[in-house]
């Protein structure tokens, strides 16, 4: 390389004209008008315009013209005015060009199968194919710059605050408590295998009986679970565990976190202390413990309305041990037609398990709202007045109303509440509300397995009042367990801890793990328990998501370099792939093909 860099490309300005620079990197966008030549140079910091004069330096000038899109070049120059009329206002570079002296081909380029600008249309699959090409656009620059800057923010946070970031395993024994585990052969240990950590859950765990007190880890973390379109099989979590705390210690240590970087990256202020909700507040105002709180329209539950009603779509589901819940739209008996309900709206909660939308528009009558449909003549005049004051529904307003089991009900609603919201523009898309969910169930029943499920994982500590519960109410027992939400999205959620052997024995043993069981899944950690294990608890944060929210796109592939499709698959390097049967040896594996082959040629050899 002749020409070495002095600037970048988005870095001169008019005071730096008659300034003699040499810029580097890859050819954006090329124009010959005949006389001058004009290319505009990128690199991940902008553009800058070169100009070739095919008077003042006609060998340059040749082999300028001879440039192609996204070759990579060097151009040393001098820094001059555009002139008047002839500047770019959409570039930061735009006042100036650089009238090019010397220029060096360092490398040419095929012609990209996509444009390198913001905006294209380009599908996805293409796009990740070709990461290293994507990866030169303005958008995918702008993403990896603030992933780095949160995570060096998170670092001089924690820092601060007398943290020490710890590196757990990536090589550890597999514990199947959650999705399933991504398996590693070990080649020394014949038909053994690690397992890649879901979360460095229980070694953070024991970092805390170490007597490391504040511990926090910027992880690569991995779950082999089936596709889902915000979820990737390798992401990165903000970990954290801190000793002899509590809820609210935890709680304000991250919530200032989260405040820190709103403010670094957007300018946005959040206040804290934030709101918080508990667990059964978020299910029955929104049927989901995720609500975005940017726009109200809470649901209502109006069983004890409709169970005394003649209408028996909701008589029977009430009859069922089902509940009859629903909303009410601003204005939306104005803005949705009876077509629009049926088809629109009625569809989309059928996509999400409900058996029907029932639904009612108020109107004003003789200076009295009343509500109207063809179901309205199943419920008394008494009836619609209570259904319009539990819903606080006004002249205009639509109410929609799903009867189901009462888990069949928030599914379907909370989702229908967010699309209403999002289609009428009910809130504010730059705004971000921010909420603490507390008081978790700490188990949950399984019904296909006839037993209780941890609602978090298994070493979530109860509510210590409520302990009593786990052998006579189990599912009516609080969990110290916390998420923080924005927008409708968890970004992040941990608990207080298990510290006491015979409360995590309690709870195994209602989880229906043995003792034989949790010694074999768990042994080393129950063993680490009972050397004097202090009151203690985390949280961990989804890095990917909140890059997400904090770059305002809705594609969590985009944060991330060199992201996973939903099946898991890397495009760019065409992994998973077949390896080596000489490598399968050495791990003692044989996959189906290659159980085929041989009893091909046993089967052969019989002949």
């Amino acid at each position: 390389m002749r020409l070495k860099r002095t600037h970048n490309c988005g870095q001169l300005r008019l005071e730096d004209a008659g300034r003699k620079v040499t810029l580097a990197g890859w050819v954006h966008s090329y124009r010959d008008h005949g006389g001058l030549v004009f290319i505009d140079l990128r690199d991940k910091e902008g553009l800058t315009q070169l100009v070739f004069n095919p008077e003042a330096q006609p060998e340059i000038h040749k082999q300028a013209r001879a440039v192609r899109c996204e070759w990579v070049m060097a151009a040393r120059g001098t820094v001059q005015p555009r002139g008047e009329g002839l500047e770019n206002p959409k570039l930061p570079t735009g006042q100036i060009e650089v009238m090019v002296q010397e220029l060096e081909t360092l490398n040419t380029s095929k012609t990209p199968p996509f444009e390198i600008e913001d905006g294209i249309k380009t599908g996805e699959e293409i796009r990740l194919a070709k990461r290293y090409i994507d990866l030169r656009r303005p958008e995918m620059q702008k993403m990896l710059r603030v992933r780095h800057r949160v995570m060096k923010l998170v670092r001089d946070y924690f820092d601060r605050l007398g943290f020490l970031e710890i590196e757990t395993p990536m090589l550890a024994k597999s514990t199947p408590e959650g999705a399933r585990d991504f398996l590693v052969p070990s080649r020394l240990m014949p038909n053994c295998f690690y397992a890649l950590p879901q979360s460095p859950q229980l070694f953070k765990q024991i970092l805390m009986v170490g007597g490391v007190d504040k511990y926090f880890q910027i992880v690569r973390c991995f779950r082999d679970e089936d596709p889902r379109a915000d979820r990737q099989a390798e992401f990165t979590q903000i970990d954290v565990e801190m000793s002899f705390v509590d809820c609210n210690d935890i709680i304000g240590v991250h919530e200032n976190l989260v405040a820190k970087l709103w403010k670094q990256i957007l300018g946005v202020d959040v206040v804290a202390p934030m709101r918080r909700m508990t667990y059964k507040e978020a299910m029955d105002d929104y049927g989901i413990d995720r609500p975005d709180l940017r726009f109200d329209m809470k649901l209502r539950d109006i069983t004890d309305i409709a169970k005394a009603s003649a209408f028996k779509v909701f008589t029977s589901a009430v009859e069922k041990g089902g509940i009859v819940k629903g909303l009410c739209v601003p204005s939306g008996g104005e803005k949705y037609s009876r077509s629009d309900i049926e088809k629109t709206l009625t569809e989309f909660a059928a996509d999400y398990g409900a058996k029907g939308l029932a639904w009612l528009k108020a109107k004003k009558e003789n200076d009295k709202v009343t509500l109207a449909s063809s179901i309205a003549k199943f419920f008394s005049a008494e009836q619609l007045q209570q259904i319009i004051e539990r819903f606080g529904a006004k002249d205009g307003d639509l109410v929609l109303l799903v009867a189901d089991a009462e888990k069949g009900v928030n599914k379907a609603l909370a989702p229908l509440r967010c699309k209403i919201a999002r289609d009428l523009k009910l809130y504010d898309e730059k705004a971000f509300e921010f909420v603490w969910v507390v008081e978790f169930p700490l188990f949950e029943w399984n019904e296909d397995e006839k037993r209780y499920d941890s609602l978090h994982h298994p070493f979530t500590a109860p509510v210590p009042e409520e302990l009593h519960k786990i052998d006579s109410d189990p599912a009516n027992i609080r969990s110290q367990a916390y998420d923080i939400v924005v927008n409708g999205y968890e970004i992040g959620g941990g608990s207080i801890r298990i510290h006491d052997p015979k409360v995590q024995e309690k709870v195994f043993g209602l989880l229906k793990i043995s003792k034989e069981q949790a010694q074999q899944r768990f042994g080393f950690f129950l063993r680490a328990l009972e050397y004097g294990a202090p009151p203690h608890g985390g949280i961990a944060f989804g890095l990917d998501r909140m890059i997400m929210l904090l770059t305002g796109t809705e594609n969590i592939r985009d944060v991330i370099a060199f992201p996973k499709t939903q099946r898991g698959q890397c495009l760019m390097t065409e992994a998973p792939s077949e390896v080596d049967q000489k490598q399968l040896d050495e791990l003692n594996l044989r996959t189906q093909k290659h159980s085929h082959v041989i009893e091909q040629k046993t089967e052969e050899q019989k002949q």
